[in-house]
């Protein structure tokens, strides 16, 4: 009985120290800093657009732009944000007159000294127009940044992926029907009386 005891205790001791000596330090548990929090926001392509006055430089995270493929987009105009406001009116392809997506320019989450779209897509391919409208000391003034061409997403067609992702639970569907066929707990039941 000492022995089991004994080895018991050997074995918690060593289970402890492989705890202890594995665990992360303290640092690992503590709040990430604001600028640790998010990764920045990377502009690979620019774009300039003249709204009045003020000129403005459309940044994409991501070139060439792909429908449904997730992207940052950052406006920034010269001389900075400071008593600036505007909105951005978004046309989607073969879009009719009058139908196009508005909203207020805000700072972009991760970049605040611009505005900015934070990971958005763009749900159809074709030629897009982003119409800008910026309200400062100098008046209002609009510009659009027409023909921007977005491909076809990128992978196989959304059908065949569904499809393809489907197939796994649809085989373990059929997998449950074959079993519980076979083995057919009720029958089992009848037998033992219940």
């Amino acid at each position: 009985m000492k022995d089991r005891a004994r080895a018991l205790l050997l074995a918690l001791c060593v289970m402890g120290a492989a705890a202890l000596l594995s665990a992360p330090p303290a640092q690992a548990y503590a709040p990430a800093r604001p600028e640790q929090a998010y990764a920045p926001v990377k502009i690979v392509h620019t774009e300039q657009v003249q709204a009045g006055p003020y000129h403005l430089t459309v940044g994409f995270s991501t070139w060439p732009l792909r429908a449904m493929q997730s992207l940052d987009f950052t406006f920034a105009p010269d001389g900075g944000l400071t008593g600036k406001s505007g909105t951005l009116s978004m046309t989607r392809p073969g879009a009719k007159a009058g139908m196009r997506s508005v909203s207020r320019l805000s700072r972009h989450p991760r970049k605040r000294s611009v505005w900015g779209l934070d990971i958005r897509s763009l749900p159809t391919a074709g030629q897009w127009a982003f119409t800008f409208t910026v309200n400062g000391p100098q008046g209002q003034g609009t510009g659009t940044l027409d023909n921007l061409t977005v491909l076809d997403q990128p992978g196989p067609p959304l059908a065949l992926s569904w499809t393809l992702c489907a197939l796994p639970v649809l085989g373990l569907i059929a997998f449950l029907i074959v079993a519980w066929r076979r083995h057919r707990p009720s029958r089992h039941l009848a037998v033992m009386g219940v």
